[in-house]
């Protein structure tokens, strides 16, 4: 019986009660109650306060409110005791049959199993990679791939309709002093003031006169051109490569570029003049993001005609809503704290809502230590360290969860020996491997020709749930169960750490059960399969598809052997 299956027959019994006249609720029976695990042991499986939150607008006190529920919940199938603590909690216990159900659910959902409904219907924009396409990818970005990417898992998981987009800052001196300084490389001059250096440069120099023969021999300023848009070409392939072999793939890679060709900066800003929130002063045209509770109004077009970064930003938001985006998720670095209010500020201007319609998350920096010293310089680009050589260094698999364990807003400093070492005390060498734990104990059930049930719907196929009637099956089984809301949970709150989180505890709970010999899964010497054998199978199957379903929402995998 899962947590989702007990709120329904708590909302069941309250609507029996309400039916019956034995209790009066002004605004109605929930659609849903909270269902938790009890932190204590001999507190049942499950607990809620359903009683103390509805006492009050039922006219009276939560404990006889616990028991009119309780009498009637003691009646739904599946539920074995119901007791009342304190001042009107009600502690569930569920009987073993319905408890071991789980375990079959779990195998029959598959790779579906911990995805829901409860974001459908939306459609999401995020966009969580910001990048000039001028040099590699770097540790700053590094972040925001793994964060970016999970996040997008989890809404994907909890029925949205998700969108992954990087925003490719094409636009800009910085572009031409990119071009000139592969020019530099390519005929031996030094690098130009406000250019780029460092390996990468020779090699991209070599890249594009390979692609483009005589291109280095073309006048200017038509070798400028010709050299700016093939080394961007290259540029961003190699960045769009990267991101592949890190397990992150982008749906949409949009040019901030595009936005000014295609005419929407001009059509942005006559419509923002109809709204009536742009005024001129000083010779500029400003955006009067103040009455939206911006610390002070923000320029459009400077005094000198030209256009600013707040006048894309504000012609990108509105070409994604244009897209049909009911929500924009924005992923912003440390230095980007003040974007929060002004981008509210923005999407008011223009008419929406920005709590509905936007979400702005701004990342902390990360550190990484090598031997106790920050690691600050990159073979190729001289002053980055690039995401490619830390994925090198470390792993994908050891990079992305130690990056996606922890909140987008705690700075983190993360030990190469750490992180990279084959230990339990390493959580990714943890999770992992009690995901290969099950696969080599499915393994020796082969050998021994255990198979799974054909049916697994009741004893009549050979799975019993009622065997799974051990504490530490109880237990594993609560934990498995959990997984839908967690992953709910993570997806509206914008937190796949809690996927990480909630992977590490439930590999704990497996380990003490796997440890427990009244719970074997195998029979031992000589001994026949039994039922219970056959359960226990079942069971370590949920848990393998479990531990390699959560591993999956943060992009990393699940090896069968370590």
């Amino acid at each position: 019986m899962t947590p989702e299956q007990l709120s329904t027959a708590i909302v069941d019994a309250l609507t029996t009660l309400s039916d019956e006249g034995a209790l009066a609720l002004p605004d109605g029976v929930p659609t849903s109650v909270t269902v938790e695990r009890p932190r204590q042991k001999g507190h049942g499986d499950y607990a809620t306060n359903v009683a103390l939150q509805l006492a009050k607008k039922a006219g009276t006190n939560p404990r006889a409110l616990a028991e009119l529920v309780a009498g009637r919940l003691k009646q739904a199938a599946g539920v074995d005791e119901v007791e009342i603590a304190g001042p009107g909690f009600l502690n569930i216990t569920v009987a073993a049959g319905a408890q071991g159900e789980v375990a079959a659910s779990i195998v029959v959902a598959g790779a579906s199993y911990g995805a829901s409904d409860v974001l459908a219907g939306q459609r999401i924009n995020i966009e969580f990679i910001s990048a000039n396409p001028t040099g590699p990818l770097h540790l700053g970005h590094t972040r925001w791939a793994v964060l970016g990417d999970a996040i997008a898992r989890v809404l994907t998981a909890a029925g949205a309709e998700v969108a992954r987009e990087f925003y490719i800052n094409d636009r800009g001196v910085q572009m031409n002093n990119f071009a000139a300084s592969i020019v530099a490389a390519a005929t031996g001059k030094p690098t130009p003031q406000d250019g780029y250096a460092g390996a990468y440069i020779d090699d991209l120099a070599k890249a594009v006169g390979d692609a483009s023969p005589g291109i280095f021999d073309l006048p200017e300023p038509e070798r400028l051109r010709a050299v700016r848009a093939k080394g961007y070409e290259i540029q961003l392939a190699e960045q769009q490569a990267q991101l592949d072999g890190f397990n992150t793939h982008f749906d949409v890679w949009f040019s901030e570029l595009s936005l000014h060709d295609s005419g929407s900066v001009p059509e942005t800003l006559a419509r923002l003049k109809e709204l009536g929130h742009v005024y001129e002063e000083g010779g500029a045209l400003w955006m009067r993001t103040t009455d939206f509770g911006d610390d002070k109004d923000r320029v459009l077009i400077k005094s000198d005609g030209e256009l600013t970064y707040f006048a894309s930003d504000t012609a990108y938001y509105l070409n994604k809503r244009s897209r049909g985006f009911d929500h924009c998720i924005y992923l912003l670095g440390a230095d980007h704290h003040g974007y929060v209010n002004r981008l509210r500020a923005m999407a008011a201007c223009v008419g929406d809502d920005p709590d509905k319609t936007l979400d702005v998350m701004i990342g902390q920096l990360v550190k990484i230590l090598r031997d106790g010293a920050e690691l600050k310089l990159s073979k190729r680009a001289g002053t980055i360290v690039t995401l490619s050589e830390l994925a090198e260094e470390i792993g994908v698999d050891a990079l992305r969860y130690s990056l996606a364990r922890y909140p987008a807003d705690s700075p983190l400093t993360l030990d190469v020996a750490e992180i990279t070492k084959a230990s339990n005390d390493n959580p990714v060498y943890y999770v992992q491997y009690a995901h290969a734990r099950t696969c080599r104990m499915l393994a020796n059930a082969a050998d021994l020709e255990m198979t799974l049930p054909e049916d697994l719907s009741g004893t009549a196929g050979g799975f019993d749930p009622s065997l799974l009637a051990h504490e530490r099956d109880g237990e594993l089984l609560r934990a498995l169960a959990d997984f839908p809301r967690v992953v709910a949970a993570a997806a509206e709150l914008r937190e796949p750490h809690r996927i990480a989180r909630y992977l590490e505890d439930t590999a704990s709970v497996f380990n003490k059960w796997y440890d427990t010999k009244e719970c074997r899964m195998l029979p031992q010497g000589d001994e026949p399969v039994t039922p219970a054998n056959v359960a226990r199978m079942v069971l370590v199957v949920a848990t393998q598809t479990v531990l390699a379903n959560g591993l999956d929402l943060l992009g990393v995998s699940a090896p069968e052997r370590m």
